[in-house]
This record gives structure tokens, C-alpha cells and sequence, in this order.
């Protein structure tokens, strides 16, 4: 007997691969359910999915980039859900991942290509995300690796994000968020380590300051280790959603506020202890001063990424 392959044979992600099975052993006169949940079934279906990932790894290692890059453009969503949904074959689809980088040009570039490109005491892959490249581009956080020639993955789909959380590592590297808090670039000398300390003491009574200016804005205000020509930056924190995917979900959340708040990064201030606006409010505290931290988290959430909360108060 043959079979149409259906949702029972191939996952949801793979919906576009189309066929016929020919099977002799397949009980006769079985109901779908029962069908479903034979072995025979489950043991085909784990065949079907490795088969399928063969055939488009072949594609990927054609000579003429052409025929993947065809691929890609049609399916490559479908593969990114499939990093999402099928925990069992993430690892071999990652390997069939293309981004958009910093080192990419006008094309793609796979995860294995950036590996082969690391800087040679980098741990990790780093990434941005953003609704357009020249955002990504051009965005503070990514202005210090940047600088130090290291290359950046720019997630412009909206289901890059998702899809790279999940994946969170690829071979033995983690994929870091570059505008998440605590983020440590690999070649931090003895130095810089000793000057960040120093600046985190000179500056502390300003960050102090600084927190009770903003309240319930942001979680916290440190200082910063990252190299920037900015006064100051709003970053996340590690389990919350990135600016981006909040741009994301507040157009799908349809004034759903509650989820929003529950799931939104708690925004951390870096301020850059090297800028002259900060080291100039170092020893001031009067209604000036508290206008111009102000207007910097202002500014920093729109150069950071995020929607401006009431675009009243910015104008006046």
C-alpha cells in the first residue's frame, strides 16, 4: 500500500516536501490514530525527516551556491521554525542556517563560515536584532566588536531571534545577544579589567544618583565596559525579551499589557565613564542635571532600539 505523506509522517516545518511512501509494513485497514502511534510509523517518520535534511544538505554542498541560495529564499523560514519546533534534529539544522552579517556583503552567511572567520581568542558568535541591516549596523552595541574587527550576525527576520534562542549554541560557541547586560568581549586585558574597577568605584555615587533620578525606568545603572563614542546605553537583561523582539511582540500583542510587562527585559543603564556629559555631571545633583539624565535615557532608548514610552514628554 502507498501513503500520502501528511502531518503523521513529516513535521509541520517540512510541510513543503511532498511524496509517496511505499511501504510493506504498514497494517492494512488501520484508522489514522492508530496508524500515528505505531512504530512502524514513528520509525518512518524519523527516516523521512533525516532524509529530507540529507537531500537539502546536498543542495547546501552543490558547487553553485545558486541552487541553496533558490532554496533558502523559499524554505529557509521553514528551517528556522524547524530549530524552534524539533529539539531532536536542531543540531543538524543549524548547520543549514544562513544569516545576514557584518562580514556577509551583499549575501548570506552560514554558522560554520563565521566559525572559520573567528577572531582567533573569540568563545563565542555574536549577534544583533534588528528590523533592517543598516539598523543593525550602525547600532552602538555593535560599535566596540566592530572596532575590534569581530564579526556579527544581524537577525533581520522576525523569527531569527526565537530561532537563535533557542539553538543557543552552535558547535562548542554560545550565540550571545550583543545588547544584553554583561556582556564580555573575549580579549578584556588585565588593564581594562583594573580600569573598569577603577571607574566602577569613581562613578558609583553617580550611578546611585542616576537610579533614583529614573525610578522604576530601569532595573539598575552601572558602568559600562564596552568601548562607545555614546554617554550611555540601555541594555537588557539576560531572560527578557531584547529591544527588538519587543518592537516584535507589542504589533502582535494587540494591547495585551500584562503579558507585555511580565515578559519585557528589564532595561539596565550603561553609562560610558569616558564621555564628557558624564564625567561633566559627576559632582552635580541640582534640576539640570536631573533634566539631562532624562533626556540621555531618552535618547539611549531610541538609540538602543526601543519605542520611546510617551513621546509627549520627549517633545516638551
Amino acid at each position: 500500500g502507498s501513503d500520502k505523506f501528511d502531518e503523521s509522517f513529516l513535521p509541520r516545518y517540512l510541510s513543503f516536501v511532498k511524496g509517496v511512501i511505499d511501504s510493506r509494513d504498514l497494517p492494512l485497514n488501520v484508522s489514522r490514530e492508530i496508524l500515528q502511534q505505531s512504530r512502524v510509523s514513528r520509525i518512518m517518520r524519523k527516516q523521512l525527516v533525516k532524509r529530507t535534511l540529507d537531500t537539502i544538505k546536498g543542495i547546501k554542498k552543490r558547487e553553485d551556491s545558486k541552487d541553496y541560495d533558490t532554496f533558502w529564499e523559499a524554505f529557509g523560514k521553514n528551517l528556522k521554525l524547524g530549530v524552534i519546533e524539533d529539539q531532536e534534529n536542531r543540531e543538524n539544522l543549524s548547520n543549514l542556517l544562513l544569516f545576514v552579517s557584518s562580514a556577509s556583503g551583499e549575501g548570506l552567511t552560514s554558522l560554520e563560515d563565521y566559525v572559520s572567520r573567528m577572531k582567533e581568542n573569540q568563545k563565542a558568535i555574536y549577534y544583533i536584532a534588528a528590523e533592517s541591516k543598516d539598523i543593525a549596523a550602525t547600532s552602538p552595541f555593535v560599535e566596540d566588536l566592530l572596532k575590534r574587527d569581530m564579526e556579527i550576525l544581524y537577525l533581520v527576520e522576525p523569527i531569527d531571534e526565537v530561532c537563535v534562542a533557542n539553538l543557543a549554541k552552535f558547535k562548542d560557541y554560545d550565540l550571545i545577544d550583543v545588547s544584553k547586560e554583561d556582556l564580555v568581549l573575549d580579549d578584556e586585558s588585565e588593564e581594562e579589567k583594573k580600569s573598569s574597577e577603577e571607574a566602577e568605584k569613581e562613578f558609583s555615587d553617580l550611578t546611585t544618583w542616576m537610579k533614583e533620578v529614573l525610578g522604576q525606568k530601569v532595573e539598575k545603572v552601572v558602568v559600562s565596559k564596552r568601548k562607545t563614542d555614546s554617554p550611555c546605553l540601555l541594555v537588557t537583561s539576560q531572560g527578557g525579551w531584547s529591544a527588538n523582539m519587543e518592537k516584535i511582540m507589542r504589533a502582535q500583542a494587540m494591547g495585551d499589557n500584562r503579558a507585555m510587562e511580565y515578559m519585557r527585559g528589564k532595561k539596565i543603564l550603561e553609562i560610558n565613564p569616558n564621555h564628557q556629559i558624564i564625567k561633566s555631571l559627576k559632582g552635580s545633583r541640582d534640576s539640570n542635571a536631573s533634566s539631562m539624565v532624562a533626556l540621555m535615557y531618552e535618547t539611549a532608548l531610541l538609540t538602543s532600539g526601543f519605542n520611546i514610552e510617551s513621546p509627549r514628554d520627549y517633545a516638551t
